[in-house]
């Protein structure tokens, strides 16, 4: 495991909960500090950590959990099949830092982040009772929707690297298989997060 992952808050006592955040290809650990440090804030007792992915990323900087070099909708799945035991041991090592089992744990992921984070819950047992996904997508339509897990999408309306529409259909996905599932669409909001996703992302945590 990658051992550049910024802890934002570690409480003095046990914590109350885990949050994880993860970030897009070719970004780091740093790029989502900001974002952790306002939910640290708002969710005092909380765990927080800002995760660095375990790999260079081949875009020329900054990390990434699989390669988007010649990524295409068939060879997308394979590529997060073998990335996931590194993302699962990730989650594995700060819930055991934390005291914070699945039950207490958020996964916050953005772009590439979010879609390990939602691609954890279709096999195996979940990681998390919460997974918030910002300007992201399952790599294929969900297949599962563990009752323990709880959905929360949000997205810029006018994101050109991943359509808004993925995160609607997702969660009208998850809906029809039986699942819990919000999704926001921010008009004026490209591929990133600004003060109202994260506040959203924030306020799902309560």
């Amino acid at each position: 495991m990658n051992d550049a992952s910024i802890v934002a808050a570690r409480p003095q006592g046990p914590a109350t909960e885990l949050v994880l955040l993860f970030h897009g290809v070719g970004a780091s650990a740093a790029n989502l500090l900001p974002l952790a440090e306002w939910i640290a804030a708002a969710r005092p007792g909380a765990f927080v950590v800002s995760v660095d992915a375990p790999q260079p990323s081949g875009l020329g900087g900054g990390r990434e959990w699989f390669s988007v070099l010649g990524v295409t909708e068939d060879n997308r799945m394979p590529r997060i099949d073998a990335a996931m035991p590194l993302f699962r041991q990730a989650v594995a090592h700060w819930q055991r830092e934390s005291g914070a089992g699945a039950e207490r744990t958020t996964l916050i992921g953005f772009s590439q982040g979010s879609i390990m984070s939602l691609e954890s819950t279709q096999d195996g047992d979940p990681l998390a009772a919460r997974v918030v996904a910002l300007s992201g997508r399952f790599a294929q339509p969900p297949r599962r929707a563990p009752a323990a897990v709880r959905f929360h999408f949000i997205h810029g309306a006018d994101d050109p690297v991943i359509a808004a529409r993925f995160s609607v259909e997702a969660a009208q996905a998850l809906e029809r298989l039986g699942g819990r599932a919000t999704v926001d669409v921010l008009p004026g909001l490209a591929h990133g997060i600004d003060a109202r996703a994260a506040q959203l992302a924030a306020g799902y945590l309560a």
